[in-house]
């Protein structure tokens, strides 16, 4: 697993006029081929009357599945310019679907991959994108005399406080990132004079808006 990663928030779209031709951007996040292909139909099905529905995604931790559409738009003019712009802001798992209807006036093949581009990033930042981030989830188990310390530490640390549960002793459950496990919990032992109990518990990743 990717200690962390870029992707979309999840789906959106965004419109540009350029030249009287209208461009619509179509963004969402996908974590399989079969769901970009779904999701390229559905635009297609939706905008049917559309003269071009150009798409691309890429999708894997090592961006092994990549694929770009012209749909009938020069080669090279309109689904790598897409795929481009999610290379070079290292999106991973996200698909795009640009619509065109054309206005009556030619872009060529220079203004073509300018408007794709464009719409492209237009869409993305409208939709969001996100940090996912590895984390490992910690629960530490006090005595209450350490409560107002520990909390007080903890919200001032780079580390995130999810919870505290009052039970018979006080729990604190902190998200620690990925490869910081040792500093971690070194620095509790630290802080409790090795007199609190600290348990891993279980990974998952946690999205910050970028």
């Amino acid at each position: 697993m990717l200690n962390s990663y870029f992707t979309v928030k999840s789906e959106g779209f965004d419109e540009i006029v350029i030249q009287k031709s209208r461009f619509i951007g179509h963004v969402k996040r996908v974590e399989t081929e079969e769901e970009a292909q779904a999701f390229v139909s559905e635009i297609k099905k939706r905008h049917h009357d559309a003269t071009h529905n150009c798409s691309a995604y890429m999708i894997g931790e090592q961006n092994l599945i990549q694929k770009a559409n012209d749909d009938g738009e020069p080669s090279g003019t309109a689904g790598v310019p897409i795929l481009e712009v999610l290379k070079k802001k290292d999106l991973k798992d996200t698909a795009v679907v640009v619509t065109r209807y054309f206005g009556g006036i030619k872009l060529g093949a220079g203004g073509l991959i300018r408007a794709y581009s464009s719409t492209t990033s237009q869409a993305l930042e409208t939709t969001g994108i996100v940090k996912r981030q590895l984390m490992q989830n910690f629960l530490v188990t006090a005595d209450y005399a350490l409560l107002g310390k520990l909390e007080n530490q903890l919200r001032n640390s780079q580390y995130l406080l999810k919870d505290i549960a009052y039970q018979e002793n006080v729990e604190f459950s902190v998200y620690v990132e990925s490869g910081q496990e040792e500093g971690f919990t070194e620095w509790m032992v630290d802080l409790t004079s090795d007199q609190a109990e600290i348990r891993a518990g279980g990974s998952s990743y946690l999205e910050i808006d970028v």
